[in-house]
């Protein structure tokens, strides 16, 4: 199932947990919550102003536990370049290797499925007697919408944003 809905990532995080017989406390789903209504990465000082919204007495370690939590659980990727954290779509599968495609121009991170990559990981551990548990990939560029924008050649007379462009930390 690709969860693509909050109420969906929700609902099915709320089953996994009571199959798994670990608790989704409220503070827990909340940051999942604000997590599925994004499209891309967050950082925990981000949600953490998100969750302060409802949750004024919120402190940064509220959010890493909770994001602790969910990265336990699968729900979440932690995008080790831009040090944010993104909603796993695809967490009824929890040993999966994802490929996450991170725009840098606009932040937006999509996951997508590393099948053939999967198997080449899994051979290259075999080959150190390496045990393959986990993995994410990073690959940054640009999305199909900033590919257009940044190809776009009449600047004065389109209605493109060309101010856009997302300042990340990398960790390179």
């Amino acid at each position: 199932m690709n969860l693509n809905s909050p109420e969906k990532i929700l609902s099915q995080a709320e089953v996994l947990c009571q199959q798994r017989n670990v608790r989704l406390t409220p503070q827990r789903l909340e940051v999942l919550r604000l997590m599925s209504q994004r499209s891309g990465a967050i950082s925990a000082y981000d949600l953490l102003d998100l969750l302060r919204e409802s949750e004024p007495q919120a402190k940064p370690p509220t959010v890493y536990r909770a994001l602790d939590f969910l990265l336990e659980q699968g729900f979440v990727h932690r995008v080790e370049s831009t040090n944010s954290y993104v909603v796993c779509h695809h967490f009824e599968e929890p040993s999966h290797s994802s490929a996450m495609l991170i725009c840098d121009r606009c932040g937006s991170v999509a996951e997508q499925h590393a099948d053939g990559v999967e198997e080449i990981l899994k051979t290259l551990a075999l080959k150190s007697g390496f045990v393959l548990a986990h993995s994410v990939i990073e690959a940054h560029g640009l999305c199909g919408e900033c590919t257009v924008v940044e190809s776009c050649t009449d600047r004065k007379e389109c209605k493109h944003d060309h101010k856009e462009w997302v300042s990340k930390k990398r960790g390179r």
